[in-house]
């Protein structure tokens, strides 16, 4: 397994396109970012062949697999060829780094068989041994490493997200978790998103930005709850955010209802309505049918201030225990470049 991971540090520094051969059922559950994905069997297919093997062992399956691979060789190449086109460009000085990159599952036959095809066209692949499978042993050993984490606090409407993409913007080392996730964490955080992706594709995106860190710098983040919608955060990392230093955000109510009234009033009354619906039980029938009527009326203001009490009640619950908290009053700040030695000197 050792040398499987060393041979996976060394399949990731090359340049060149990223191809999984895998079904699209395996790579919509998760796969390499940045890959593309040209499957050698569709999910029909990989099921047939996947219940022959089960029932008649794998020579039976192998040839079905080669009938299947047949029949598509051409449409296979053809996508092969567009998504590498670039590299024809490339000197042969810079083909020993720049090399088409292929896995599958475990690295056995369908990136070999690709691998194969390609070769015969004198282009330069490269496999992944031990496929995606490895790929994932290192996603999940990458979370146990000790990072030097800041969580970024503060009640909702304080812009806590601003505040992370201002300092990305300015180098600092980020992760935003809610972006990776497609949700903003509330019954509201789906408004204006993409799909969610899978909790194993989220985790992946969270392991390639922590391996582009320097591991001994400050990394910040958003305070979060464990599950951000669907995806859940990982719990070794979890475990982290939890003990690690926290600033926390102040500012005023207006400032807070600014903040929200710019966020959500663009959205449709009725994805508005829908969310309110969604923790009506939580926040009692007077003012799910204030922050209802507010909706249709356009008064956002009162919409925000029926659902605000709520949400500062949970995250007063949430911060209970917390310690290593330093204060950072940005009422009526700017969030410009001027608050970044704010948060220096609080650290």
């Amino acid at each position: 397994m050792y040398f499987k991971r060393k041979e996976l540090e060394k399949f990731r520094s090359f340049k060149g396109p990223l191809i999984d051969v895998r079904s699209p059922g395996e790579y919509y559950k998760g796969h390499m970012p940045n890959s593309i994905n040209i499957p050698l069997f569709d999910n029909d297919e990989r099921s047939i062949i996947g219940t022959i093997y089960k029932k008649d062992g794998r020579k039976k399956a192998v040839i079905k697999g080669l009938e299947f691979f047949e029949k598509k060789m051409e449409l296979l190449l053809d996508n092969l060829f567009i998504n590498i086109d670039s590299y024809k460009n490339i000197s042969e000085k810079n083909k020993k780094e720049f090399l088409i990159r292929i896995y599958c599952s475990r690295g056995g036959m369908r990136s070999q068989s690709i691998a194969w095809l390609l070769e015969k066209f004198k282009l330069n692949p490269v496999t992944l041994n031990g496929g995606y499978k490895i790929y994932r042993r290192w996603v999940l050993d990458s979370f146990a490493k000790k990072f030097n984490i800041i969580v970024i606090g503060g009640k909702t409407g304080t812009g806590k997200t601003r505040l992370l993409s201002l300092l990305e913007k300015y180098k600092y080392q980020t992760i935003d978790l809610e972006g990776f996730a497609c949700h903003r964490g509330s019954t509201f955080g789906g408004l204006g998103m993409k799909e969610q992706p899978s909790n194993e594709q989220f985790e992946n995106k969270i392991a390639e930005k922590l391996n582009s860190f320097k591991s001994s710098n400050n990394i910040f983040v958003e305070a979060e709850s464990a599950n951000i919608g669907k995806c859940k955060i990982p719990h070794e990392f979890f475990n982290q955010m939890k003990n690690s230093r926290r600033i926390e955000i102040l500012r005023s109510q207006s400032n807070r209802l600014e903040e929200l009234i710019d966020t959500y009033s663009v959205f449709k009354k009725q994805e508005l309505q829908e969310s309110v619906l969604r923790i009506k039980k939580r926040l009692g029938p007077q003012r799910t049918k204030i922050a209802i009527e507010s909706i249709n009326n356009e008064k956002w203001d009162i919409v925000c201030r029926s659902v605000l009490d709520y949400y500062d009640k949970c995250y007063e619950h949430e911060k209970v225990g917390k310690t290593n908290i330093k204060l950072l009053d940005l009422t009526d700040k700017k969030y410009d470049e001027t608050i970044l030695e704010l948060i220096n000197n609080v650290l």
